[in-house]
């Protein structure tokens, strides 16, 4: 992981990365006439906003930054500017760069650090042939006076959290099966101080929940149902909010298969919600938040073996409710289904359930963003959005209306679990809500938790997406 630190002055061998409105040469930069008048030119000649040059010593970057432009825009456009500045460095097998910021909001130093480290991320763990290729890009230097200590390790623990969440969910289900998921909570449990139970099958059989258990019976592996819980001597919170992850470590379909290609070969990133919950957990209690969090994660793979549930199958919930299955493909929300009436106990502030769940999302609004949907509050709602928009994991706030309940209704049951080729973002949602009596926020992040070529500071592969959003929200309750 690159580290994040800060400085009061810049290494005049460092590389060094500006964000200015314009740019000046100034004596700590240790620039020469010609360097300096090189990067002036070429930002009037060819009216750029971001230019990187090798002095053979260092790489200098200037960031261009409009003040007048929208903030959060523009906290993504430096973000972006990081990722690429992170390819430089690499690419130059360069160590380090420090960061200086002349303007006066210190936003703008976190957000270049932010993307310079994520966009570092790499997962070769499984390849042997690449550790010689293994980034060199380590450090990062903040020299900027606005920055605080806390900032500065919340970045830390925010950039750690989701690539943990990336790391998971780049793991291939043979080497990350459900009983792998539980234990990886379990090491960030203890490693940052919160409690995580992990329930077997017998007792997933005792509690009936009949969703999970219909699920896993094509597969040879067990089920588990995660239980984590973080709670600080005096929380703000006087009812706990709970989060909820979609855990389908590998989903071949069931017996409504899936085809092969840019299909169920990237399914091993089904469990994305999942890895979102419980690395949120972490951040949360790394941070010393002072709120209190229950995180809720079900988790099987999906396969079409043994006694594999059928279409025209009637499953029996753990809220004794009835759910005709017309598609094994649809099965995210039967495991969630029981997640979210076991949540009921708590009797929560909220809930937010994290899925990679539809097709549908994903063709709405593609990689761009979450499709959301809920009966949270208003107020809930905005400082979700907000949060979002902070972090450019940005809601897309789907309609609930009652005419998509007509959708999911069952001639033999009390439901089905597919609504049929219109809204299916939306009735999958709606076929969730009936599991809650509390305020509830669904998040379908099929679009964006996975992505199949690299985008900027998130990459390819597993992006660790919600992680940053979540613990931004619970950071400014």
């Amino acid at each position: 992981m690159t580290t994040i630190t800060k400085k009061s002055q810049a290494d005049s061998k460092q590389s060094l990365a500006i964000l200015c409105a314009t740019f000046k040469n100034r004596t700590e930069y240790a620039l020469t006439k010609e360097q300096a008048d090189y990067i002036t030119n070429d930002i009037k000649a060819n009216d750029r906003k971001f230019i990187c040059i090798n002095t053979l010593s260092r790489l200098v970057c200037v960031v261009l930054i409009d003040e007048k432009k929208n903030h959060y825009t523009s906290l993504e456009v430096i973000r972006k500017h990081g990722a690429s500045i992170s390819d430089f460095m690499n690419a130059e097998k360069r160590q380090a760069v420090s960061i200086i910021n002349e303007l006066p909001n210190a936003d703008y130093s976190l957000a270049l650090a932010e993307g310079l480290a994520l966009a570092n991320y790499q997962f070769i763990k499984h390849k042997p042939s690449a550790k010689k290729n293994k980034n060199t890009f380590t450090a990062i230097s903040i020299i900027d006076s606005k920055t605080t200590e806390q900032q500065l390790s919340n970045l830390s623990i925010a950039v750690d959290a989701t690539l943990k969440a990336r790391d998971l969910v780049n793991e291939p289900v043979n080497t990350l099966n459900a009983t792998d998921l539980a234990d990886a909570f379990k090491a960030m449990g203890k490693n940052a101080g919160f409690k995580v139970e992990v329930f077997n099958k017998a007792k997933i059989k005792q509690l009936k929940m009949g969703g999970l258990l219909s699920v896993n019976q094509g597969s040879v592996d067990p089920p588990t149902f995660s239980v984590m819980e973080y709670k600080p001597k005096n929380p703000k919170n006087k009812k706990p909010y709970v989060l909820v992850g979609k855990g389908v470590v590998y989903d071949t379909g069931g017996l409504s298969l899936k085809p092969t290609p840019n299909s169920m070969d990237l399914m091993k990133c089904d469990m994305a919600g999942a890895a979102a919950v419980g690395c949120t957990m972490y951040a949360i209690a790394k941070a010393k938040l002072n709120v209190h969090i229950i995180a809720l994660v079900p988790a099987t793979d999906n396969r079409p073996g043994f006694n594999a549930f059928a279409p025209g199958d009637i499953i029996t919930m753990m809220d004794g409710s009835t759910v005709e299955m017309l598609n094994s493909d649809a099965e995210g929300r039967m495991i969630l289904a029981d997640a979210l009436h076991y949540a009921k106990r708590y009797k929560p502030e909220m809930a937010i359930e994290l899925s990679t769940l539809t097709g549908a999302a994903a063709v709405a609004i593609g990689q761009y963003g979450i499709v959301s949907m809920g009966t949270a509050t208003d107020e809930q709602k905005t400082k979700l959005t907000v949060s979002g928009l902070r972090m450019h994991e940005r809601l897309a706030e789907f309609p609930f209306w009652d005419e998509y309940d007509e959708l999911i209704k069952s001639d033999i049951a009390d439901q089905k679990n597919l609504g049929g080729p219109y809204g299916g973002a939306i009735t999958a949602g709606k076929f969730l809500v009936k599991y809650t009596d509390y305020p509830y926020m669904h998040f379908d992040i099929a679009g964006p938790a996975f992505l199949s070529a690299k985008d900027s500071y998130r990459g390819k592969g597993g992006t660790g997406y919600g992680v940053r959003l979540l613990f931004d929200f619970f950071s400014n309750l």
